[in-house]
């Protein structure tokens, strides 16, 4: 008598084996077909294949006590994208499709962090850079497991959401990132987050350079940089790296197709 198959993996990308059988053709997703009206094209895209990535919102960037208010950067274009989240993400969870929070935590020793990526953050050597502790809270700027690294209190995460910490722009680098999403078959993904021309721009780069298909969600995202940096990081994404929509086309897209 055959043993039965167990599941070996993570689905959809896993296997059924026994002693005798390996069964490796991953069965397909069901498909979630919707058409989103971006800036440039109209989208057909499959939300069963998609997932989206929330950079860096998180109180060293975002909130009153964090390190970039800090060191005198209004934060409060960094705050935009708090209220939009808030009404996309409970309809994306009832979509099934992943919220992944990719969040700048370094470690405590910062051994993986180079004296050039230490500069940025104090330039001078005797202000408070990574890992020293705030002012405000004795946080330690940018640390994993630390309040500064924390998300903004303001954005729920549920226990089935997935956490990445990152400890470059790019989520991409050093980080377990792509073999998740390639473990989930997620191939579209939706970015959100700040700052728009540095962290986002960074991983949506890099996400572009390995295959996946990126839309950056214009009010989910936001920077506390110039207005020319913004305006600089949607003409890019529009002509070399993917599409530029909106939170109200998602949801629109999404609740056509129900």
């Amino acid at each position: 008598m055959t043993s039965p198959l167990r599941t070996l993996g993570v689905p959809p990308n896993a296997w059924s084996v026994n002693a005798a059988i390996a069964d490796i053709t991953r069965p397909p997703l069901d498909s979630n077909i919707i058409t989103l009206t971006t800036a440039t094209k109209t989208l057909r895209l499959d939300l069963a294949k998609a997932a989206i990535l929330i950079i860096d919102m998180q109180n060293d960037f975002c909130h009153p006590d964090g390190w970039l208010a800090h060191i005198g950067v209004d934060v409060n274009p960094a705050r935009q994208p708090i209220a939009p989240l808030q009404g996309l993400l409970p309809v994306l969870r009832g979509a099934s499709v992943p919220i992944l929070w990719v969040n700048w935590g370094n470690r405590p020793d910062l051994l993986n962090i180079s004296a050039g990526l230490r500069h940025v953050y104090n330039p001078t050597g005797d202000g408070v850079g990574l890992g020293d502790p705030l002012p405000a809270n004795d946080a330690p700027v940018l640390i994993k497991e630390s309040w500064a690294a924390a998300v903004v209190d303001e954005l729920e995460q549920k226990p089935e959401d997935i956490r990445v910490d990152k400890y470059r722009m790019s989520g991409f680098w050093d980080t377990p990132l792509d073999s998740i999403l390639k473990n989930l078959g997620k191939t579209t993904l939706f970015f959100a987050g700040v700052n728009a021309d540095q962290c986002v721009m960074a991983t949506l780069q890099d996400a572009n350079f390995l295959g996946y298909d990126c839309l950056l969600l214009t009010d989910c995202s936001a920077t506390t940089s110039p207005d020319y940096c913004w305006q600089a990081t949607l003409y890019n994404v529009n002509q070399c790296f993917g599409f530029v929509a909106d939170s109200h086309a998602l949801l629109d897209a999404i609740k056509s197709s129900v």
